[in-house]
This record gives structure tokens, C-alpha cells and sequence, in this order.
């Protein structure tokens, strides 16, 4: 899942490395991320994925709030964690077509991930394969979307929830006249047995 870079992320990265005084090969061997793509981030020429993301802030011991959205750390731990609508990290597809909104927090990512899609008219959101039996869950509140999961297509209607597997490329497509919303949980085999495989 190809993400727009936000322009603040380049210099927040550049920041907590050079805090750490670590140069772009020591962030590069801590991150399994090459030194290039490293240096296109903090210029803001590259598109990072999620993952990427989580990869440098476990590297440079961050939340992933922190980098994305600059919120800080400094309070101390409420009873009820309440992620305000400005501190809550959102990114766009590679295409700019559609919002997605992180609402699972960054210590799950290794497990689940669950968003808040918004799709502009004829949006689309487009993904290469996750790994090995990791199974997307997609909801839709809003209009009408379209999933294509290798070779096969489902529409899926406000009210409707489709499950399919997401270690083959895959895509959503909003469609109809208004743009689509929908919840996406994103879930790996780790959590569970994924779904049964069309043969």
C-alpha cells in the first residue's frame, strides 16, 4: 500500500536521526531500509509504505504518531487513550484518490491494522500482496465499492462486509455516483486462520 509522503515527515525523520546522531547507513542497517530510499524520504521524494514507517520509528525507538503527525509522547498514561480527530495519523493513496485514516495503534502492526477509507468519486485504492495468509476485512458505510482480489471481483454495498484474501495483489474501486467510506481491518495469519483458498 503506496503512501503519499507528507511533507513534514522528510524533516521529522532527518530530526530524530540526527538526535540519535546516527547517519543514513546506521538508520539504514537499524531499519532494513536502504540508505536511498532513506535519503528520497527525508528530501520528500519517495512514497513510503506503512510498514516502511513502522520499520524507522522501531529503529529510532518512536511512536508512529510522533513521526506522521508530530503528536507527542510527554503525558502520561490515561485510563481511556483518547486519539483526538487533529492527532490522528491520515495518508493517502499513491494516487491521491483515497483518505485513509490509521485507527489501530503502531505496537499491533505486526498483527492487525484497521483503517477509515474514504474514496473520491471513482476512487481507488491499490495494493500488492501482504504476506502469506494475511486476510483483508472490509466494511462499507457509504456508497458502493468494488474489490478485486486476484482473479476475483465482489461489489460490496453500504451495510455489506466483504473478507478476502490480501497475500495476492488487490485492489478497491469506489463506484457509482458519490464517493464510498468503509472500515478496513487488515489482519494477518498470525491472529487466525485465513480463508479458505479458491483452487
Amino acid at each position: 500500500m503506496d503512501l503519499v509522503n507528507p511533507p513534514e515527515i522528510g524533516p521529522r525523520l532527518q530530526k530524530y536521526r540526527k538526535e540519535l546522531k546516527l547517519t543514513l547507513a546506521d538508520l539504514a542497517a537499524l531499519s532494513g531500509v536502504s540508505r536511498s530510499m532513506l535519503s528520497e524520504i527525508e528530501r520528500g521524494n519517495a512514497n513510503p509504505t506503512y510498514g516502511t514507517l513502522w520499520h524507522l520509528t522501531r529503529a529510532l525507538k518512536i511512536d508512529l504518531n510522533r513521526l506522521v503527525s508530530g503528536a507527542s509522547e510527554e503525558r502520561g498514561p490515561p485510563s481511556i487513550d483518547l486519539q483526538p480527530e487533529n492527532l490522528t495519523p491520515t495518508i493517502r493513496s499513491a494516487d491521491g484518490t483515497c483518505t485513509l485514516q490509521i485507527l489501530s495503534p503502531a505496537n499491533m502492526v505486526s498483527l492487525i491494522e484497521w483503517y477509515l477509507l474514504t474514496f473520491e468519486t471513482e476512487g481507488k485504492l491499490v495494493s500488492d500482496p501482504h504476506g502469506a495468509g494475511t486476510v483483508e476485512h472490509l466494511h462499507c458505510t457509504k456508497g458502493e465499492i468494488v474489490v478485486w482480489s486476484a482473479d476475483n471481483t465482489m461489489s460490496v454495498r453500504a451495510g455489506e462486509t466483504a473478507r478476502y484474501a490480501a497475500d495476492v495483489p488487490h485492489s478497491l474501486t469506489s463506484v457509482g455516483p458519490v464517493g464510498a467510506r468503509a472500515f478496513l481491518v487488515v489482519a494477518s495469519a498470525d491472529i487466525g486462520p485465513g480463508l479458505p483458498r479458491a483452487r
